[in-house]
């Protein structure tokens, strides 16, 4: 099992679309990238913390290839704008790969480039390529939140324009 770590604004709508294949074993809501040790949601939704919303998947590379994972992470964000996601704005709704091995870097940065090339988007692609730093796990009421909470969810992620994006951006 390997794990990969995507930063991609509001964690509870980066579940969903890597938690439906085969070869995921999980798909973990939490922080990273911060110097506040032990953070709670609270500390990172006041901006100060320095941690960005996250999931940690644990996947088998046999089954599901890391490449996998990046092609539908830039699917679900808008990787030109660096302060927030959609309706999310500020420091923890930023978008980050964060790399587990220099193998991850390698392909990150070639899919990156990949993306740019493609010119799908006018703007730069500034989502940031980060070493991986401690993964500190989401309350359990943010686990799994669209299972929980699926209308809540639905109505949310409906409201965010994430939907919107990913629609104009990617239905080709």
């Amino acid at each position: 099992m390997e794990k990969a770590t995507f930063a991609g604004g509001c964690f509870w709508c980066m579940v969903k679309p890597f938690d439906q294949f085969d070869g995921i074993e999980s798909v973990v809501s939490g922080y990273m990238g911060g110097h506040v040790h032990n953070p709670t949601y609270e500390d990172v939704k006041k901006g100060d913390s320095g941690h960005l919303e996250v999931v940690q998947i644990q996947f088998d590379p046999a089954i599901f290839t890391y490449e996998q994972l990046l092609e539908i992470y830039w699917q679900q964000i808008d990787p030109t704008d660096d302060g927030g996601q959609f309706q999310d704005r500020g420091e923890s709704y930023k978008t980050a790969i964060f790399t587990h091995s220099d193998e991850q870097l390698e392909k990150a940065k070639l899919s990156k480039h990949a993306l740019a090339k493609t010119g799908r988007f006018s703007k730069p692609i500034v989502t940031p390529i980060l070493p991986a730093q401690t993964f500190y796990i989401a309350e359990d009421y943010h686990q799994d939140y669209y299972k929980k909470e699926p209308e809540h969810y639905a109505k949310d992620r409906a409201n965010s324009g994430r939907d919107t994006f990913i629609q104009e951006n990617w239905k080709n």
